[in-house]
């Protein structure tokens, strides 16, 4: 079973560094024998490549004035200073109605931090390789990056052949080595959503090994 993301443990914890509810060490490290900070990221980081960040790991729209106000504002220490970055790059009337304005820039900064994607993709194919046949790979994911990537991997070990569709003939010699037990993600009840609201944007996604 895969829980992705953050527990509400590391959440909850401000010394951590992962929320903008409070004002902490700028840190994220899920593992923080890591060597590189969340602040030492948004510190050291071009602002291209800060952008690039935050719009493709937080779908971000206003990724690239983000980026502009946090090289601005450096050094950037504690999450609060870069949450209030993030507020003054957002024009008030743009601010989304069901989150804070930081969220995004806050889960690009993190997942980029800790290489979730890539862990994410490691941790699957070592699943599938290990999973005998019968046995079961779930995934809980939280946001569509992740749900699209357990999506796509399920897909393509699915197929018997990989090969490019222009291609006449398969060469690839792939073979199917799961079967999707869940042809959506199953979402949390009403019911679980209210006793449980960080349940909100879960999706539960199950393959079966062949």
């Amino acid at each position: 079973l895969f829980d992705l993301g953050l527990s509400s443990y590391q959440l909850d914890d401000p010394e951590r560094g992962f929320s903008f509810r409070t004002e902490a060490p700028l840190d994220m490290r899920m593992d923080p024998s890591q060597p590189v900070s969340a602040a030492e990221l948004v510190n050291r980081m071009d602002q291209r490549d800060l952008a690039r960040v935050i719009a493709t790991l937080g779908e971000e729209r206003w990724a690239k004035r983000v980026a502009e106000f946090i090289v601005r504002r450096r050094p950037l220490v504690t999450t609060g200073d870069l949450a209030r970055a993030v507020e003054a790059a957002i024009p008030r009337g743009a601010w989304p109605k069901d989150i804070h304005p930081a969220t995004r820039t806050f889960q690009a900064i993190r997942m980029e931090v800790n290489d979730e994607l890539g862990s994410l993709e490691r941790g699957l194919e070592g699943a599938i390789k290990i999973l005998k046949p019968g046995g079961r790979m779930a995934a809980i994911s939280f946001h569509s990056l992740e749900d699209r990537l357990v999506k796509a991997t399920i897909a393509a070990e699915s197929k018997d052949c990989i090969c490019p569709p222009q291609q006449p003939v398969c060469t690839c010699a792939h073979r199917a080595l799961l079967r999707a037990v869940t042809r959506k993600p199953v979402r949390p009840s009403d019911s679980e959503v209210q006793s449980n609201p960080r349940s909100r944007s879960a999706r539960l996604r199950v393959a079966e090994r062949i």
